[in-house]
């Protein structure tokens, strides 16, 4: 049985539509409902919900947390939901704090909040699943069937992806 942790920061992945506001928030968690639903043979999923935010607010302090939550679980690979303004940033982060990764830790999002018909977040939380197992221990962004090295990738917002940098 192959463990992976999630551990689950917000960003548009979770977010959902207020009809009091009238425009999509972050407020409870979408990402376990959606994990019952897939088919991960050997595969046992640990999720611990560390924070629900808009990346766009992710404090120093925020990528502190998220360091501590990954240094618990470096028994197995992580995957981080979180929010695609800001991936990259707390990618690089993790990567100046650790070392001699033995598992890859996988950052993943989507464009479109889970729920939503036209959404990206099942399809690339799959994908982390897949990654999380097969990729080399390191740190990389895992959107739209590619995993970038997290140094060698950046968010295009013209095309609502991300891209290789040179």
């Amino acid at each position: 049985m192959q463990k992976i942790h999630v551990i689950t920061t917000g960003g548009t992945i979770e977010k959902v539509y207020s009809e009091q506001q009238g425009a999509v928030e972050n407020r409870d968690s979408k990402i376990e409902p959606y994990l019952g639903r897939l088919r991960l043979p050997d595969t046992e999923i640990a999720t611990t919900r560390l924070m629900n935010k808009d990346s766009l607010e992710m404090t120093d302090a925020d990528r502190c947390r998220v360091l501590e939550a990954v240094r618990e679980r470096l028994d197995a690979p992580v995957v981080i939901t979180h929010g695609t303004d800001t991936m990259i940033e707390t990618g690089l982060y993790l990567k100046t704090a650790l070392a001699g990764l033995k598992h890859p830790i996988v950052l993943t999002g989507a464009m479109t909040p889970l729920g939503f018909e036209s959404s990206d977040g099942l399809q690339n939380l799959t994908e982390s699943f897949f990654a999380a197992r097969v990729l080399a221990p390191g740190i990389y962004i895992v959107m739209h069937n590619q995993a970038f090295p997290v140094d060698r990738v950046r968010k295009d917002r013209e095309r609502a992806r991300f891209v290789w940098t040179d």
